[in-house]
């Protein structure tokens, strides 16, 4: 039987939200578990609870002790591979800048040659272009020029 997708929404009915806090509270627990056995790594969970005084911790209060102090003892150069949100964020808009200026480029040649093909063939004529437009078409004739001698050069 399929389960039905949960409503991510407050749960307003107390006893409602008590056994929903009970249930994923040992879900969460098991999946720490399972990480730490499966992947070999060390793993601990503090879970703070509403309902008592006590924080539930995981394996053991001795144990994410440990696992906290070496985090924290993390030299830089280890931190810099740990990598938080907001720069996790300026990477991602680094890399999509970078990707947005090399389609520009791209486009701004295709845009040049389609006017230079355009002249070849009589369609526009040179004077309805800009300085910008004419210099940018002069590098790509250059460009093409050493295509071809270098293609030249294989064949000889």
């Amino acid at each position: 039987m399929t389960r039905k997708k949960v409503k991510l929404a407050y749960i307003i009915d107390d006893n409602a939200r008590k056994a929903t806090f009970k249930k994923r509270k040992k879900g969460i627990v098991k999946k720490v578990s399972e990480l730490t056995i499966l992947c070999g790594i060390d793993a601990c969970a503090i879970i703070s609870n509403p309902y008592d005084s006590q924080a539930e911790v995981w394996p053991n209060p001795k144990g994410a002790k440990h696992i906290i102090k070496r985090y924290l003892k993390t030299p830089v150069i280890d931190e810099s591979k740990n990598m938080n949100q907001e720069r996790f964020i300026m990477q991602k808009i680094s890399k999509a800048m970078e990707k947005l200026d090399k389609q520009r480029h791209e486009n701004r040649e295709k845009q040049i040659a389609l006017a230079m093909f355009e002249c070849m063939e009589k369609r526009k004529h040179l004077e309805n272009l800009t300085i910008g437009d004419l210099k940018d078409m002069d590098k790509l004739i250059e460009d093409y020029m050493k295509d071809i001698k270098s293609k030249i050069d294989e064949f000889a």
